[in-house]
């Protein structure tokens, strides 16, 4: 007879890493960490996830009832699925809502959140990337580049004719190959499956363009689709009802994933857009007849002020800050 491990979730596991558990509570989190692999990883991450808030604990000014609030209603907005939000009984209750916001701070780091559940169709795993970048493996051993403010959710152990995953925002997958198991992901309505290969997904709004680094990717909406090669791109617009096809004219759409700006022949307009995303300013073009000026460099991790320094040095372009805008001349 399978043990019934209802009573071990998030709340639980917050007490257990308190020392409020009682000994009955700590036996069946123990019990529940020992009945499958799956469980013991999930407590792992979780802890780790703890371990790490201590060390934000210690600096953070941020109101710990404020940052719970937030995290709920942020929760509430971006799950409003399997995952829940859990209510706290009110003994004791700051204790935990604090262990809980202390969770929350990690979020600029990522987070982690499963639906936990023992059995034959696994848990429902929700990984939001926060203000970073964030690399997750997937159970099939794919790997999975998030760019900030992106997040997958998939089930734990992959079951079924297909790997499923669900995706929001951005993100570079290396797909692990299983011919029998094709892996799909569905992206604000548009769908893309593949077998194995090295592809690029982003979202941005009603705009999907998904970018194929190597192997063979589908693309499809409302039934209709179009296959690419390495090198190609499609791109799905909500006001249309097929996917557009057409060659990948650069490689600075993984500039996350690579921590390089790779410009070969680049139009400035195209490296000012990925230099906006990349680190959150706002930068104008002064004509636009500079904005068809071609680039060809590489920028490695460097400074903003630093690929400035390169653009006025080898092209005379000029950077000067005006307001909250960097004017380019």
């Amino acid at each position: 007879m399978r043990a019934n491990f209802s009573n071990v979730n998030e709340e639980l596991l917050v007490k257990y890493l308190l020392g409020e558990a009682n000994e009955a509570e700590r036996d069946e989190v123990a019990d529940w960490m020992n009945a499958g692999e799956e469980n013991k990883k999930y407590y792992e991450h979780f802890a780790l996830i703890w371990n790490e808030s201590k060390k934000i604990e210690a600096t953070s000014n941020v109101n710990v009832e404020d940052a719970w609030n937030k995290f709920r209603e942020r929760k509430a907005e971006k799950e409003n699925r399997e995952t829940r939000v859990m209510e706290f009984p009110a003994a004791n209750k700051f204790n935990w809502v604090r262990a809980a916001a202390i969770l929350v701070l990690l979020a600029g780091a990522g987070w982690l959140t499963y639906t936990l559940g023992v059995g034959n169709s696994g848990s429902v795993m929700a990984v939001n990337s926060g203000n970073a970048v964030l690399i997750d493996t997937l159970p099939d051993g794919s790997v999975v580049t998030m760019n900030k403010n992106s997040s997958i959710t998939y089930n734990s152990k992959f079951n079924g004719d297909i790997r499923s995953v669900k995706l929001e925002g951005e993100a570079f997958f290396n797909v692990a190959p299983d011919k029998e198991h094709p892996f799909v992901i569905d992206v604000n309505g548009a769908t893309v499956t593949v077998v194995g290969t090295a592809f690029n997904v982003k979202n941005t709004g009603d705009k999907t363009v998904v970018t194929v680094e190597s192997g063979i990717v589908d693309v499809a909406k409302n039934q209709r689709g179009v296959r690419l090669l390495p090198n190609e791109q499609a791109t799905v617009l909500g006001t249309r009802d097929a996917p557009i096809k057409s060659n990948s004219t650069d490689n600075l759409y993984n500039y996350y994933k690579t921590k390089t700006f790779v410009c070969n022949n680049t139009p400035l307009s195209r490296l000012v857009d990925v230099l906006n995303e990349a680190y959150g300013v706002k930068i104008v073009i002064e004509n636009e007849q500079m904005e068809y000026r071609t680039i060809t460099t590489t920028f490695e991790q460097d400074s903003l002020q630093e690929i400035f320094n390169v653009l006025e040095k080898h092209y005379n372009i000029q950077a000067s800050k005006e307001g909250d805008k960097i004017i380019l001349q």
